[in-house]
This record gives C-alpha cells, sequence and structure tokens, in this order.
C-alpha cells in the first residue's frame, strides 16, 4: 500500500479553482497570509476576512472531544481550529484539509500535532487519511456555493465516507439559505439544518447541520 504522504502531492491541486471560550489573538502574519491566499484565488478563499471568533464557536459549539477524530475542510488560519482545541478536541485528533500551500504551512506551524494534509477536498475519498477510523464529525470553511455541482457531491461522498453514520459536517455560508442545493441532499441521502447565525462577522453568516438522512 502506498503511505499517504506519497500521494498527496498528486492530490494537491484543486479540482475547483455556543460556548464562550477565551478570545484568541490573530497574529499579523495570519493576516497576510489569508490575504495572499485570497489574492492568489479568491474563489478557493471564499469570504472578505477570515471567520470571526463568534462563527467559529458557533460551528464548533456541538463538536467535543467524544467526536474525535474531526475533519476540517478549507481550515484557512485555523480560526476553526482554535475553537475546537478550546473545547477541548486534541490536536491529534485533527485532520486538517487544506488545499492552499501558504496556509497548509501556516497551520503545520500553528497546530504541529494536528495531521494537515495540503490536497483538495474533492479528493478525499481517494485517501485513507484517518487510518481505516472514522471521524466523528466534520466541519467546513469551504465556500461551496461557489463549487459546481460535480466538485460538491464529490466532496461530500468522499467525506461521508470516512465519517461515522451518525456524524454531522457543519457548514457555515453567507446566504440566507443552505449552501447545498436540495436536490444535491436528496441525491446523496443527506438532510440539512440551520443551527444558527451570526451577525458579528464580515459577511453575516449561518450554519448548516449536514447528517444522513434516517
Amino acid at each position: 500500500m502506498e503511505r499517504l504522504d506519497e500521494r498527496i502531492d498528486d492530490l494537491a491541486a484543486p479540482a475547483t479553482s455556543q460556548l464562550e471560550v477565551a478570545p484568541i489573538a490573530r497574529p499579523r502574519s495570519d493576516i497576510r497570509t489569508f490575504i495572499n491566499a485570497w489574492w492568489r484565488d479568491p474563489k478557493a478563499i471564499g469570504a472578505l476576512a477570515p471567520s470571526s471568533r463568534a462563527l467559529a464557536r458557533l460551528i464548533t459549539s456541538r463538536v467535543g472531544p467524544d467526536n474525535g477524530p474531526i475533519i476540517e475542510l478549507g481550515p484557512g488560519t485555523g480560526v476553526f481550529t482554535d475553537a475546537l482545541l478550546a473545547r477541548g478536541v486534541r490536536a491529534q485528533d485533527l485532520f486538517l484539509i487544506e488545499s492552499q500551500p501558504n496556509l497548509a504551512a501556516l497551520l503545520r506551524e500553528r497546530f504541529p500535532q494536528a495531521c494537515v494534509l495540503q490536497m483538495d477536498a474533492a479528493k478525499l475519498g481517494a485517501l485513507d487519511p484517518l487510518d481505516a477510523r472514522l471521524a466523528g464529525a466534520a466541519v467546513s470553511g469551504l465556500p461551496i456555493l461557489w463549487f459546481p455541482r460535480p466538485a460538491v457531491e464529490q466532496i461530500l461522498r468522499g467525506l461521508f465516507a470516512q465519517m461515522r453514520p451518525d456524524a454531522a459536517l457543519y457548514q457555515f455560508t453567507y446566504q440566507l439559505h443552505c449552501p447545498i442545493s436540495h436536490s444535491v441532499l436528496i441525491a446523496l441521502g443527506l438532510e440539512a439544518k440551520c443551527i444558527g447565525r451570526v451577525f458579528a462577522n464580515l459577511p453575516p453568516a449561518a450554519v448548516y447541520r449536514i447528517v444522513r438522512r434516517t
């Protein structure tokens, strides 16, 4: 069997171009790295600024240590990652999937105990990053609304194949509706429910919980 780290280079190119926690200071280098990544590929980033701590608290509010291992898609500068750690999730239980090389390098520096994979999330189904374990939850910072339907379906199929039957994906959006179309949810046997909205974010955002349909 090929080693996981030997296959990452082949998969790196993107297929698509409320509990209180202690405030976390965001180093200026994080903002600079975010801006550089946005400048190179704004559609891959899909945000005007890193997510706020309020959004990070909401999207991780139903995730804890018992859900480990946990997959994070598009972690960016690690705002949601910080919130997961603040909720007691072990760094060793975090699998961070980031397509942007400079952001992946930043994540490896900031979270040395986490597993950071620099790859396109659409290729997740081609790997076994959790070494035969199944994730108990997933958190997504991907601008999935911008992705074409085939890429969305590929991402979701690959992700849910890596997750326990009762595990949930938490996806944020700037839209007033779920960023994953109803027809895609039906086709994949999934359902989505909004768990809250955050106005202290630029722009305001909502979080959806996506699970297998029962």
